[in-house]
This record gives structure tokens, sequence and C-alpha cells, in this order.
């Protein structure tokens, strides 16, 4: 433990300030994809579908842009809090030409062979055409996405957290309005059914370019070094890698850890499909309060720590370690409190309603340990540039003991639907007690900055 006292009042106003917009903006993000499955869905089951397996491309590219993005947040959060506002603007800089160099592959592979992306995903050739013109639209948005979440990312860490939040909802806001009239027909507009998601996907992107490049003119917000955007400072960039690595290393194993819960839960039949998709909407939607706490989290304790303040990183680290158990509980009030409302808004069969029912009790529990996990994990342990940790638990948890029991359960041993689901949420419940075993070593309480 730590002697530090704690200003609560202080400690408590910079959360909300920082945890509220960013928790704000991740609840916009689900709500969208939340839009773009009912709104397809009302068109034509193979629109939704293809457009749902096409978009996995954008969520592989996220996996990169994510890693690059948080590596710059957890370095720039230690030297803003230094104030080294020059080794920013280097950072800034880097990630910057990672992430178009990403974002350009991406949006050539969509442009020069969609199908054979769409061909990864599925065999159906009517699949395969509808997500190959949508790629080569959306793939447009691909390209933008890179620029303009590195300007999003130096928002939050340079103290423009509700700057990035009121530009990342206007844009969903923009995504949803411009989906209705391109994929329906409205205001005059052709009705362009899944191309019209695309158009509306890419015209979105822009709209959030634009908005970044005004905001940045028009507020105080930190802008790239421009006449070093090419040059390399070798020992920044050794620095950064050092953190970005693991974190792409995370996000890979969670990512396909994830999509392969998905593809089991598919073959377990349409009900197992449609209750697992359904209840997968309302985790993401409930995740979204312990999401802005572990953001806020990993820009709050690298502040202090590269401000050279280390007493007080690790008294941050350990009172937002705490309040994430909060989260968790509470999170699985509300699960439990909205299961009977979401079991009758949507359309299922008796027996797919049971397992969503079944589902969702089986997620507030497993909320208690993605709540105290995010924030301890992404929030507290990669403020401290303890990046490694997150790799090395979801090799273990997830794809040493869920993985391996969800596909035995599934295909070996015929388990029940709802026994094979739980097993999809044993490595959230499972590393609780390793994850607060690595905060009490306090490894991550440890100054990054030169």
């Amino acid at each position: 433990m730590t002697s530090y006292q704690i200003d609560n009042q202080a400690f408590y106003r910079k959360l909300a300030a920082l945890a509220v917009p960013i928790a704000f903006q991740n609840l916009m993000l689900a709500a969208v994809a939340a839009g773009d499955a009912l709104m397809l869905g009302r068109i034509a089951q193979n629109e939704m579908t293809a457009v749902s397996l096409a978009t996995q491309i954008q969520f592989v590219q996220n996996i990169f842009i994510g890693s690059v993005t948080g590596a710059g947040a957890i370095l720039g959060a230690q030297y803003f809090g230094k104030g080294d506002e020059r080794t920013v603007r280097e950072l800034y800089n880097i990630v910057l030409r990672v992430c178009f160099l990403v974002s350009a592959v991406f949006f050539a592979a969509c442009e020069i062979a969609p199908g054979a992306l769409m061909s990864v995903f599925t065999g159906d050739p009517e699949l395969i055409a509808i997500g190959s013109s949508y790629l080569r639209i959306a793939g447009w948005s691909y390209l933008i996405t890179g620029v303009s979440q590195s300007a999003l990312m130096i928002m939050k860490v340079t103290d423009h957290v509700t700057a990035s939040a009121v530009i990342s909802s206007l844009a969903v806001v923009s995504n949803i309005g411009l989906n209705a009239v391109f994929i329906f027909g409205l205001l005059g507009f052709p009705a362009l059914r899944s191309d019209g998601a695309a158009f509306a996907t890419t015209a979105a992107r822009v709209i959030e370019l634009l908005l970044c490049v005004l905001v940045s003119v028009w507020r105080s917000c930190l802008k790239p070094a421009w006449g070093r955007l090419l040059r390399w400072d070798r020992q920044l960039t050794a620095d950064f890698r050092r953190q970005c690595l693991p974190l792409l290393g995370g996000f890979f194993l969670w990512g396909i850890g994830f999509t392969s819960y998905t593809a089991v839960m598919g073959h377990l039949g349409r009900d197992a499909a449609a209750a697992n998709s359904v209840a997968a909407v309302f985790r993401d939607l409930v995740c979204c309060a312990c999401n802005g706490i572990g953001s806020a989290a990993g820009i709050m304790v690298g502040n202090e720590l590269g401000a050279g303040r280390l007493e007080k990183g690790k008294a941050y680290g350990i009172r937002l370690k705490n309040i994430s158990w909060v989260i968790g509980f509470a999170s699985t009030a509300i699960v439990l409190a909205i299961t009977p409302l979401v079991v009758r808004m949507v359309i299922l069969t008796d027996a797919a309603r049971n397992l969503l029912t079944g589902m969702m009790v089986i997620m507030a529990f497993y909320m208690i340990g993605r709540s105290v996990n995010t924030v301890s994990i992404n929030g507290v342990l990669d403020g401290g540039g303890d990046t490694l940790f997150d790799m090395y638990s979801l090799a273990v948890s997830m794809w040493g003991v869920a993985i391996p029991l969800t596909l035995l359960g599934a295909f070996v041993f015929r388990w029940p639907v709802l026994v094979v689901y739980a097993c999809t949420c044993l490595d959230e419940v499972g590393k609780i007690p390793w994850v607060m075993a690595r905060i009490r070593k306090y490894k991550w309480v440890q100054d990054l900055t030169r």
C-alpha cells in the first residue's frame, strides 16, 4: 500500500472529466453497430450477414490501429504529465506515420482484392459479391481512420478529452443518420441497401477528420511537428516499439479469441447464434462504463508517473482498482435488471429466448471480471508501461483455458449451449486473482520518460 493521501475532490473531478466523455464515446460507437444490424436486418438477411462479415476487415485494422494509438497514449500521457510537449509532438508524428501506413495497406487490399478478403469468411457467392461491393466503398473510410484516430488519441492525453468525445459522437450520429438516408433511400436519395451503409461509413469518417482539423486549429490542441514528420527519433521509436508490440500481441490474442467464440456459438444452431448476437450487443453497451474508467485510469496514472510523482501515481492506481470492483458489481445489477426487457424487445423463437435469458444471467457475473480487468490491466498496468502482462494473461486464461474448454464442450462433449457460453466467459473471471497479485507487485509504478 501507499501512505500518500489523495485529494478526493481533485481525484474524482479529474476522473469524471476523463471517464464520462470516453464512456459516452464508447456508448455511441456501440450504438452505431446496433443501428447497422437493425437497419440492414429490415432489408434482407443476406445484406446484413454480408456487411457483418465484411466489417471483420475493419475489426482487424482496428487491432493494429488500437495497438499503435494505445502505445502512443501510454507514452504521451507520461510525457505530457512531465510537461515535455516537444516529445509528445514527436510521438504524434510516430503514431501518424504508422497508422497511415496501416490504413493505406487495408485500403489497397479492399480496392484491389475485396473478393479474396470476403472469401476468408464465407464461400457463399452472393455474400462475397455483396461484401466486395461494400468493401470497395468502405475502403476509403479505412484510409482516413488512421489519421483521425491518431488525432483523437492525442486530444485525450493532452486534456482535450471532451473535444475528442464530441467529435467521435458527432461522427457516430452522422453515421446513423446517413445510414438511414442511404440504406432506405430517404430525402430523395436512391435506396442503396448495403452499399448505402458503406457510403454512410465513409462520409462519417470524412466528417470526423474534418472536425479533428477544425478543432486542432480553433483550440489550443497539440499539433504534429510537421517539420520533423519524416524524421525518426531512434530512441523514442525504440521506446514506442517496446510498448506497441506487447499491445499488438494482446489485441491479436483477444480479437482472434473473441472471433472464435462467435464462430463456436454459430455452429451450435440458429437459436444459439441469435441469442449470442443479442447478448453481445448489450454486453458492449454495458461495458461502456468500465471502458471509460479504464481509459481514464491509464491517463491519470500515466500523468502522475511521468511527472515523477510515483507515490501519487501508485495511490491513484490502487484507488482506481478499487473503483473497478464497484463498477463491476453495478454492471452486474444493471444486466440482471434489464434482462426481462431485453428478452421481450427482440423477436426470437421460444428456444432462443430461453437461451438469451440464461446468457444474460451468466454475462451479469462475467461483468465483474470484465470491469476489474479492463480498469486494472488496460488502465493501471498499461499506464505504467506494464503492457506485457495483458498478452501473457490472455495467452494463459483465454487460449490456455477458456478456448480449449469451449471447443471441447461444443464439439467433443456436446455440453448444453449455456454451459458452452459460460466457458467463453471463464477467461475474465478466472484471471482476477492473477491481476490483483500483479497490481500488488507495483512493477507498473515506473517513469517511462527520458
